[in-house]
């Protein structure tokens, strides 16, 4: 039996209508709440409207515009009477030049989807969310945020800021007993990572249900993550069980970040070994000698 934890709950959510951000919305609508659906693809969020009439309301937006941004987030007032819940969630891949070949506008472009548009879109929900008595928001980080290896450079240098950015925003914003956090997923196969390859949007699609059809992944789960697992996480914050935290960020990510990978993958030689030149199956045996000779 499905809870209804989000009963009388109004929520708005950024990337609405595909991959976390639409599993998020019908994880919302499930447990009682009413949400705004906030996207560019008009076509996806009238159907998702239609989908769920009365519960969801969509607006066309693109985020980076912050007068579009700003009329999107307060129609969960004029429309559903309240907002209790923002979801920061669109994004993209962004530029992918590098250090040596900037590009201003590919940059500029990068970090208004990234992190502009949190800090606005938190902005913009303060109001209702004050006259409420509190709220809970999330935003979309990433592990590229934590270290390198995971993204381009301007996603990368973006992320790192929606985290930062959480942790200040949480110190100004307790004080109206509004918290907010930020969830860094690791490798969740939706079409981000095709849609940053240049794929359309039906191939994106395809690459990412093959990534879950091979059921493996560069992590110690050995799976890829899936948009419910960052929806779970998202919901559990912004619920009452997560009404003790704030001004942090939670990774989801099956453990890629906790170590390098030679710490949980065996087939892949330590440091020390490939300094050598020993591979996993000589280090192996030479355990094997030790043990002989001191036990």
């Amino acid at each position: 039996m499905t809870t209804q934890r989000f009963e009388n709950k109004v929520a708005a959510i950024t990337g609405a209508t595909s991959g976390i951000g639409l599993d998020v919305v019908k994880r919302l609508v499930a447990e009682g709440a009413q949400v705004v659906a906030i996207d560019r693809d008009a076509s996806a969020g009238l159907e998702l409207q239609q989908q769920f009439n009365g519960q969801v309301h969509f607006v066309q937006c693109d985020v980076t515009k912050v007068d579009e941004l700003k009329v999107a987030i307060e129609t969960a007032e004029s429309h559903f009477g309240g907002l209790d819940i923002l979801f920061n969630n669109a994004g993209s891949g962004g530029s992918r030049q590098t250090a040596e070949e900037f590009d201003l506008q590919g940059w500029d472009d990068t970090q208004a989807l990234l992190i502009r548009a949190v800090a606005a879109g938190t902005a913009y929900a303060v109001p209702a969310m004050k006259r409420r008595g509190g709220g809970a928001i999330i935003n979309t980080a990433s592990i590229a945020g934590l270290q390198a290896g995971f993204g381009p450079l301007a996603y990368s240098v973006g992320k790192a800021s929606v985290i930062h950015y959480t942790k200040v925003a949480a110190s100004q914003l307790s004080v109206h007993g509004i918290r907010i956090n930020a969830i860094a997923p690791g490798f969740i196969a939706t079409r981000i990572f095709g849609t940053t390859l240049g794929l359309d949007r039906a191939q994106a699609q395809s690459l990412a249900d093959l990534a879950v059809a091979r059921n493996s992944a560069p992590n110690p789960m050995r799976r890829a993550g899936q948009p419910q697992d960052i929806a779970q996480m998202v919901l559990f914050l912004a619920s009452d069980a997560g009404s003790f935290i704030t001004g942090t960020h939670i990774t989801v990510d099956g453990g890629m970040t906790i170590g390098p990978r030679h710490s949980w993958d065996t087939s892949i030689p330590a440091p020390m070994a490939e300094a050598f030149g020993l591979s996993p199956e000589e280090i192996q045996a030479m355990s094997q000698i030790k043990d002989k000779l001191w036990n």
